[in-house]
């Protein structure tokens, strides 16, 4: 491989801001703020949101419930487009 054409692919850790989750990944990122984790320095990335606050992966996302089913909901809403048998 050619030198300097190539990003610095180093590791680097990523933080939760919203619950404070830290976890370490490989990188490109340039960042400029470094923070210690497991008594070694790594570059540190801010994240607005990860897999533990995320709702898909924690559950806690709002579940709708269908109490009428999906053709009566359309046939409430269009049958009064329906066709008459003459």
């Amino acid at each position: 491989m050619k030198d300097g054409i190539h990003p610095n692919y180093r590791e680097v850790v990523f933080q939760d801001m919203s619950c404070g989750f830290r976890f370490v990944s490989r990188s490109t990122v340039q960042t400029k703020e470094t923070t210690e984790f497991e008594g070694k320095s790594y570059p540190l990335v801010k994240l607005d949101v990860s897999s533990e606050s995320h709702p898909f992966y924690t559950g806690a996302q709002n579940k709708i419930l269908d109490t009428q089913g999906r053709v009566e909901k359309f046939n409430t809403k269009f049958g009064r487009f329906k066709k008459t048998a003459s």
